[in-house]
């Protein structure tokens, strides 16, 4: 079976930082799987989600996504970026549009060049969206404007988005940092079961362990840019957690020190 991710040896720093954002990374991700990322502020999850979704230029090392490799300084062909859905923390919905509207703009990459162009989506088209919007719960919402809606139905149209553009891959940015912890949970649970149902691998960030736990099968520990830890999730143990919080300014700490 083909890895939905594979990295060698990543490493990328911010102009005019000290620090590398990432700094040999190296992941092996099995297909269908979800997957947390888990770590402080700073830690690089965000960096190491964007360059897999083809959007990070300058990085070294060696990526695969989906079995294409990535190109640290070219964007991916339009054909393949519509394999790598992204769920930003901050929704990126169109404001002023319709649910619906915002649904079908993740259709995009796969509708006809002329549709495409004319936002003239097909009767498939539409279809799919709706189904994304049912399997979202807010079916009912599809005429309503982004802009009356809640954080947590605005984060709901952000995962049918990302769901209508049918991914195989699913990468999710602090998708539920917004919320309270039951609107949180229930968020997680939608996306990693709507992800399931599709077949798709699913990548999410987040600072809550109490989540990871609950929704991902594996959980990979982050902290000034380098993976501290990498395990199944029943193999998480309070004091690993514990530790990745603890000195995260520090790059010798002792939790990095047991790792390398």
């Amino acid at each position: 079976m083909t890895p939905a991710i594979q990295t060698e040896d990543l490493a990328f720093s911010h102009l005019g930082s000290g620090l590398p954002a990432l700094a040999e990374v190296a992941l092996l991700t099995p297909e269908g799987a979800a997957i947390a990322l888990l770590g402080p502020s700073g830690a690089g999850k965000t960096t190491l989600l964007t360059l897999l979704d083809g959007r990070l230029r300058g990085w070294h090392g060696r990526a695969t996504v989906l079995g294409s490799a990535l190109d640290p300084d070219r964007a991916p062909p339009l054909a393949r970026r519509a394999d790598t859905g992204f769920i930003f923390q901050e929704f990126a919905l169109v404001e002023r549009s319709t649910v619906l509207r915002n649904v079908l703009n993740g259709r995009l990459a796969r509708m006809e060049f002329f549709r495409a162009l004319l936002a003239r989506p097909s009767p498939n088209d539409v279809t799919i969206a709706r189904t994304a919007l049912e399997d979202c719960g807010i079916a009912d919402l599809a005429e309503r404007r982004v802009d009356s809606l809640s954080g947590g139905q605005r984060q709901r149209v952000a995962i049918a988005r990302c769901l209508a553009q049918e991914p195989r891959l699913i990468l999710a940015d602090e998708p539920v940092s917004n919320l309270d912890p039951v609107r949180a949970a229930e968020i997680l649970s939608l996306l990693t079961r709507a992800a399931r149902k599709r077949g798709a691998t699913t990548v999410f960030s987040s600072h809550q362990p109490e989540l990871a736990r609950r929704f991902a099968e594996r959980v990979i520990g982050m902290r000034n840019g380098r993976i501290v830890f990498d395990m199944a999730t029943e193999d998480l143990s309070e004091d690993a957690t514990v530790q990745l919080y603890q000195d995260a300014e520090n790059p010798l700490s002792p939790l990095l020190q047991v790792v390398q």
